[in-house]
């Protein structure tokens, strides 16, 4: 599967971003989605993930009560919705889908991944 992010951008601290990620193909429903980020100097981290259905969420501490993963099935999509924005939440942002039976919250559980977008949050 393909993966393609946009969305990325420039935002004042206090503002929203939302980020999209279309998949290829026909099998976007059996994937579980995640959305991991790698700021300068530092290792890709786990951000947040969607189990394949949708029904189930898992975010990183950071980003509790700010972000908010959700998909369409229908459009092999997955959103990830950024509130409250930091300037730590600076990074290149990338979408994954994961075969594995259940969550996955580490980069190698990952099978596919797109290619990043920027997300720079301004104090």
């Amino acid at each position: 599967v393909q993966l393609q992010a946009s969305g990325g951008g420039l935002v004042q601290a206090g503002g929203s971003l939302r980020l999209s990620c279309v998949a290829s193909g026909r099998t976007f429903s059996s994937y579980v989605m995640g959305w991991f980020r790698q700021a300068p100097g530092k290792e890709r981290e786990f951000v947040i993930t969607i189990s394949r259905s949708g029904g189930r969420t898992y975010y990183a501490d950071s980003v509790k009560g700010r972000f908010t993963i959700s998909r369409d099935n229908a459009k092999n999509t997955v959103y990830l919705q950024m509130n409250s924005l930091k300037p730590e939440d600076t990074a290149v942002y990338y979408c994954a889908a994961s075969t594995y039976s259940g969550a996955s919250f580490a980069p190698d559980e990952y099978d596919y991944w797109g290619q990043g977008t920027q997300v720079t949050v301004s104090s």
